[in-house]
């Protein structure tokens, strides 16, 4: 899954990187702790081409009458995305890609303690992740809602959590987003072994209003191996 990512790019080389058109509203960056109902950087694609667009990461069903109006739909699984009524005519109609430089996820020490981990590309490349989106709500309420699919995760990200986010490369973005015709589908699988790699982060990530670049820098304990299963 993903509940927590990072964003450094800069919002233009964002928009030249994917090649859409910048909004004048995007999230102010770096985001070091971007976290669930935060406004996120997305691209999708329209009529008259790409665009770089914010929106609520947490899908909003159209039948939600309220924000809250029932479970917080940051992730969406790949194997069950196109059947799921929430996701299912986004996931025909309305998929996107949301941009990150890298990703947490937790384990547990011993005594129960949540242990943080930053996941992120071993070239040093932003990530893409798929995602589905919808607009939710009426009149001046109307905004854009977003989620992450998520895939089993392979083995090199087995060692952190079971589910990992599916990260798609350049080559596929132009698939994902619909832009060259039918087969998105075959995409969603858990990605190559040697894509990502990731290091045990301060504890203090472990707060949502925990914010600031040292979120991502290593950090050295006795427990910054992963244990096996």
């Amino acid at each position: 899954m993903c509940g927590r990512f990072a964003i450094t790019l800069p919002n233009d080389a964002m928009a030249q990187l994917f090649a859409a058109q910048p909004s004048n509203a995007l999230p102010a960056v770096p985001g070091f702790n971007v976290c669930p109902t935060n406004q996120v950087h997305v691209v999708r694609t329209s009529e008259t081409g790409r665009k770089l667009l914010p929106m609520r990461w947490g899908f909003l069903p159209q039948w939600y009458k309220a924000e809250n109006g029932g479970p917080l739909l940051i992730n969406a699984r790949a194997e069950t995305l196109a059947e799921k009524p929430a996701f299912r005519a986004a996931c025909r109609e309305r998929r996107c890609l949301l941009v990150a430089t890298g990703f947490y996820e937790w384990t547990k020490s011993a005594q129960d303690t949540r242990l943080p981990w930053y996941i992120h590309r071993r070239d040093s490349a932003p990530i893409a992740f798929a995602g589905v989106w919808q607009d939710w709500g009426t009149a001046e309420s109307r905004q854009a809602t977003c989620a992450i699919v998520t895939t089993q995760a392979n083995a090199h990200m087995s060692k952190i959590h079971h589910r990992m986010p599916l990260i798609l490369e350049p080559d596929d973005w132009a698939l994902w987003l619909g832009e060259r015709g039918k087969g998105a589908a075959r995409l969603m699988k858990p990605g190559a072994e040697n894509v990502l790699d990731y290091f045990r982060v301060d504890p203090a990530v472990n707060s949502n209003r925990a914010h600031g670049p040292e979120l991502i820098e290593p950090f050295e304990d006795d427990q910054s191996a992963p244990q096996e299963g």
